[in-house]
């Protein structure tokens, strides 16, 4: 037995958005919009009123195809509120569909590695002689100069002062290594030659200034005898200068074979100034253990700590 519907706006079977009239025996051609912008399911249960119609088979599929609408569009009211307005993500398509690939983060910088250990060169600590194939401790107060007139690799003390003599300013103490030019045929006999030529240099008419202290007015052998050297047998010879001006001091002449192959002469000059200030005598020993060849475990005294020290 089926039921009759009233006339009246029902939703239109094909168009879920609309209501049509049912004029109580069929649907006629007045729409209009439905109300709340779509039907809700619970409004009209459009499936259980089947209105009288010829073909009842074909009205039975457009009420069941209206039902299925109306959930259709009350799921979309529940979800999307607003009506036809799109939610906020579907406004704009997200960045790996407008450029093909999803944004990647900046690669973090990796993390710096540990610096190499400084070369000999760059150590403070540590005089270079690369020609000769050696290094030497600098000592404590004593540094690497990288301006003035001095042959081969060079350190001085830290502290300058007016020279005795008025000539300029004047290092209490330098140490000084380079390649012997000698005919001389043993350390022995090298050593004993170069060391007049040490005394000019520092405490004479040297290259550096012109008689800062007044000149020399004597000297003194006070040690000579022989010495390894970066496992090399050498021989130095050490003078006491009395100077014109000042408190003088002591100039050493240490000459040993090349650690290298060839074996070419060095010469390792000191001179310290004999004043108050100027390094213990003790110094050049210490300097001279401390020579070693490039590359050696010890490095020619990395590590050491030479102290300054007075007369």
């Amino acid at each position: 037995m089926s039921m009759t519907t009233p006339p009246g706006w029902y939703p239109d079977p094909s168009a879920p958005t609309v209501e049509r009239w049912w004029d109580g025996t069929t649907w006629t051609a007045h729409t209009r919009p439905a109300a709340g912008g779509g039907p809700h399911p619970q409004q009209q249960p459009v499936a259980v009123v089947v209105p009288p119609n010829r073909n009842r088979r074909a009205v039975q599929i457009a009420v069941a195809a209206a039902a299925v609408a109306a959930v259709v569009v009350a799921a979309v009211l529940v979800f999307r509120p607003g009506g036809d307005e799109p939610p906020p993500d579907a406004k704009q398509p997200p960045a790996s569909a407008a450029t093909g690939a999803a944004p990647t983060e900046p690669a973090e910088p990796a993390e710096p590695s540990e610096t190499a250990s400084a070369s000999p060169s760059e150590d403070p600590s540590v005089l270079v002689d690369q020609l000769n194939g050696i290094t030497l401790p600098v000592p404590e107060g004593w540094e690497k100069p990288q301006y003035g007139v001095y042959d081969g690799a060079t350190m001085t003390t830290t502290e300058s002062v007016r020279c005795p003599g008025g000539s300029g300013y004047c290092r209490h103490g330098q140490v000084s290594s380079r390649t012997l030019a000698s005919t001389a045929t043993t350390p022995e006999a090298m050593a004993k030659e170069d060391i007049a030529k040490a005394a000019d240099e520092f405490f004479g008419d040297g290259k550096i200034r012109s008689k800062p202290y007044g000149g020399m007015s004597s000297h003194k052998e006070v040690a000579a005898r022989p010495a390894v050297v970066a496992g090399r047998t050498g021989y130095l010879v050490r003078w006491q200068v009395t100077t014109v001006k000042g408190a003088g001091g002591h100039v050493q002449s240490l000459v040993f074979p090349s650690p290298g192959g060839t074996g070419t002469p060095v010469v390792v000059r000191f001179a310290f100034d004999g004043g108050p200030e100027g390094p213990s005598l003790s110094l050049m020993d210490e300097i001279a253990k401390g020579i070693r060849p490039i590359g050696s475990a010890t490095s020619g005294g990395v590590g050491s700590s030479i102290a300054p020290g007075g007369n």
